[in-house]
């Protein structure tokens, strides 16, 4: 039986099947505030480039210049970092059948900032890529235990078990802090937890399109992810492997939280709440919540980008500060939810 005719009809969506118009419709709503914002992005700066003189064309050789060098690749940074680590919390949430998990909550982020710091003590000012293979196995290893944590909680509540998370993550950021402190290299923490795109330009920015390569992993994937969502037991019936879809998701998870660590530093919640809000919508098959959460993702990061960069303009808030706010926000309802007996 092809797995696709396999997956029950709950997978897709709450009430046991959404219509394609429905879909369209999230998709189109989607894609219609990402375009609002990506224009916004490139026009909201200190250097005088207008919206109108954009969408004509009418731009001199320095605006263009602005453009090419600062503006243009700051925006695809956001669009592929928010996007990945969204995608990276819905196939966080499917593999360990917990809404609360995501890499912000697991101890993943908080192992890759441990990477980063190992590879700066150990190759001084090494370049981004010697970081970002450091990063990512640190990332790997400390995602892994956390997978082992969870294996030998008796506990099912999902809220107890992203508390676990967080204080798995919480001793991963004091041996980091520790080891900063001996080694005066506090003042670097900042800049790899604090997710900000205020310094990104051309040529330093490029290493993110690796999450791309994840994103098709994680797609090829989706249809395991949603049965593996679904049990041990109900996976291995229908033939699915469940201990390598673990592991790929776990890869996908790492890798892409690492890279994105690595080159804009953290952003907190993004990898919870915007999976939850889309598979409130569209329900809880992958296949068809990944396109519409990596899409989600990326307009929430550029208008807190936008937001961040007006509230005290001509100076900028950093996003994870923009998206911290909005995000803990959201968080609490979904707990509230929770509490009430609702489904998140």
């Amino acid at each position: 039986m092809p797995l696709k005719t396999a997956l029950p009809a709950v997978a897709e969506g709450p009430a046991g099947g959404r219509s394609d118009g429905r879909r369209r419709w999230a998709l189109a709503g989607a894609t219609a505030l990402l375009g609002v914002a990506a224009l916004a992005s490139l026009a909201v700066g200190v250097a005088d480039v207008r919206l109108s003189d954009l969408l004509l064309f009418r731009l001199d050789p320095a605006q263009w210049q602005i453009l090419t060098v600062s503006r243009v690749p700051r925006l695809l940074a956001i669009l592929l970092a928010g996007s990945a680590l969204s995608v990276a919390g819905l196939i966080m949430q499917r593999i360990t059948q917990n809404r609360f998990v995501s890499p912000s909550t697991s101890g993943t982020v908080e192992s890759a900032v441990l990477g980063i710091l190992i590879a700066t003590l150990l190759f001084g000012q090494t370049g981004l890529l010697t970081k970002m293979a450091i990063a990512i196995v640190t990332a790997v290893l400390g995602t892994a235990v956390f997978l082992k944590l969870l294996e030998h909680i008796r506990h099912s509540d999902p809220i107890v078990v992203a508390l676990v998370g967080m204080m798995f993550g919480a001793v991963v950021t004091a041996v980091t802090v520790f080891i900063a402190f001996r080694r005066d290299l506090l003042q670097f923490l900042d800049i790899w937890t604090t997710g900000s795109f205020s310094g990104v330009m051309q040529g330093r920015y490029e290493p993110l399109f690796a999450v791309l390569a994840m994103g098709v992993i994680g797609y090829l994937f989706a249809d395991r992810f949603t049965v593996v969502g679904m049990g041990e037991a109900f996976a291995t019936n229908l033939g699915i492997s469940y201990r390598t879809t673990l592991y790929v998701g776990l890869m996908v998870v790492s890798v892409t939280a690492a890279v994105v660590v690595v080159v804009v530093g953290a952003i907190p919640f993004l990898g919870l709440i915007i999976p939850n809000v889309v598979s409130l919508v569209l329900g809880d098959n992958v296949r068809v919540v990944l396109p519409a959460t990596a899409l989600t993702g990326a307009g929430f990061v550029l208008v807190c980008d936008v937001v961040g960069r007006l509230v005290r303009y001509p100076y900028e808030i950093p996003v994870s500060t923009v998206a911290g706010v909005i995000g803990g926000v959201v968080f609490l309802v979904l707990i509230l939810r929770t509490a009430k007996g609702a489904t998140p």
